[in-house]
C-alpha cells in the first residue's frame, strides 16, 4: 500500500474556506471562475498543492470579485 504524503491532502471546501479565512461561498465562486482546480469526489475536494499554488499566483492581486482580478492598491490606512 502506498503512503499518503503531506502533498497528497484533499481538503474540503469548508476546509479551505477556513484556511483562506473566508467563506464556503467565495470558494465556490474561486471555483466557478476556473481559478481553484478542483476534483469531485461526492464534493467538491481541492488539493493542498493546488491551493498552494493558488495563493502564490494571486499575492498581490485583489480577488474581491472572482471574475475581475485586480492588482491590488493598498493604501497607507489598510
Amino acid at each position: 500500500m502506498r503512503e499518503i504524503k503531506d502533498d497528497d491532502i484533499l481538503y474540503t471546501v469548508a476546509e479551505v474556506a477556513k484556511i483562506m479565512r473566508t467563506n464556503p461561498a467565495y470558494v465556490y465562486e474561486l471555483i466557478k471562475a476556473n481559478l481553484l482546480p478542483v476534483l469531485k469526489l461526492g464534493s467538491y475536494k481541492v488539493r493542498k498543492d493546488d491551493l498552494l499554488e493558488f495563493l502564490e499566483t494571486h499575492v498581490g492581486m485583489d480577488l474581491s470579485n472572482p471574475h475581475q482580478i485586480k492588482q491590488l492598491e493598498v493604501s497607507k490606512g489598510e
